[in-house]
């Protein structure tokens, strides 16, 4: 028998038995886990209070074995709140249903549980402490962690250059099968023209450029929203369930 500890992002829960839950997170040192958490469906549990999704928590596991992840699910036995950002995410809709997407991409990018994905692990921080703070529209907190998860994944859409040849953009078409901007004589069928504004929100929101991102029009926003979405669609070879619930401006 072993103990771990490791911080990680509550991702969702499952009930399990009478009292006990499933907690599925994303750590920073083990990527993603499934742990049981024992009685903390009960009423006057608190350690069950900082096992929701999207909290930042310090927990530690019991295993068996030498390994965190193996044949059985390890038990959660302490857990210790870092950051609350459900607090500042479930009572706006806007911000809860991007939250809930963000939640839903990760456990989708780390398919394989008990490998590491640092990057990912960060990004998923990163975001949802910027989407309780309210410091940006939550649809493009949403946008921006999506394509900054893409890159971290090998899968970085061009915006600027062709994606084929690497001719200097910018190109004016664009296709998600290509890996992003492509120019006229790599176009294939299905490449689409979005507004040149529309490329520049999304290379933007990859790059962190806030100000420029900003202070886009609602009519760039909704189709960068579109071509961001039909990308990780091609990509993760699914949609995510949690979009169609997203507000967009």
């Amino acid at each position: 028998m072993s103990l771990f500890r490791d911080d990680g992002i509550v991702l969702r829960t499952q009930k399990l038995g009478e009292a006990d839950r499933i907690i599925t997170l994303l750590t920073r040192g083990h990527g993603r886990v499934r742990a049981v958490a024992r009685g903390v469906r009960r009423t006057k549990s608190k350690f069950g209070a900082r096992l929701e999704p999207f909290s930042h928590v310090d927990v530690q596991f019991f295993a068996r074995g030498s390994e965190l992840v193996g044949r059985g699910l390890p038990l959660c036995t302490q857990s210790e709140t870092i950051a609350p950002y459900g607090g500042g995410i479930v009572s706006d809709y806007a911000r809860y249903t991007a939250g809930t997407a963000m939640l839903e991409a990760a456990e989708r990018f780390t398919d394989h549980e008990g490998e590491p994905a640092v990057q990912q692990y960060l990004l998923l921080v990163g975001a949802l402490r910027t989407l309780a703070r309210g410091e940006h529209a939550p649809h493009l907190v949403l946008d921006a962690f999506l394509l900054r998860s893409l890159a971290v994944n090998g899968y970085a859409p061009s915006f600027g250059d062709c994606a084929k040849c690497g001719m200097p953009g910018p190109n004016r078409f664009f296709s998600v099968a290509s890996g992003g901007s492509v120019c006229v004589d790599c176009r294939v069928p299905g490449s689409v023209v979005p507004s040149p504004q529309t490329l520049v929100l999304l290379g933007a929101l990859l790059t962190g450029d806030w100000e420029t991102a900003d202070a886009c029009e609602p009519r760039y926003v909704r189709e960068g929203s579109g071509l961001v979405s039909a990308y990780l669609h091609w990509h993760l070879e699914r949609g995510l369930r949690s979009l169609r619930y997203v507000e967009k401006s």
